[in-house]
């Protein structure tokens, strides 16, 4: 997630994520503040799958797709205009750079998102 405030999205994804047993890990890193850092975290990690937390420009999602080819799926968070913002920021991607996009502040749908993508069955 871009930032703390984030926090209550994010428990909503891990509590899907901790009831089906799969691993992940929580991390918070913006784009904006911090992108060397995070790239350096999107090149080492694991992660077979982001989910991308972020609201206003929400250039999470779509600067963590610019640097993996892993999947990415994008949440918007209603932080300002109800989200919009951040939902038209997140599903505007150019070609090349595909992010998926779940509806604003939608944690839960994220986590079963990935957990499709993944194979892993209810």
């Amino acid at each position: 997630m871009g930032s703390k405030s984030d926090m209550d999205i994010a428990k909503k994804a891990e509590n899907i994520l901790d009831e089906h047993g799969v691993p992940y890990e929580t991390v918070i890193l913006s784009a904006h503040r911090e992108p060397e850092k995070l790239r350096e975290y999107i090149q080492s990690t694991e992660s077979k799958i982001f989910i991308a937390i972020a609201g206003l420009s929400a250039a999470l999602p779509g600067f963590i797709a610019s640097h993996t080819e892993k999947p990415v799926i994008g949440v918007p968070v209603s932080v300002k205009l109800g989200g919009l913002d951040a939902l038209l920021s997140i599903i505007q991607m150019p070609s090349g750079v595909p992010v998926a996009c779940v509806g604003i502040d939608n944690g839960v749908n994220a986590a079963l998102l990935a957990l499709r993508i993944l194979g892993v069955k209810k």
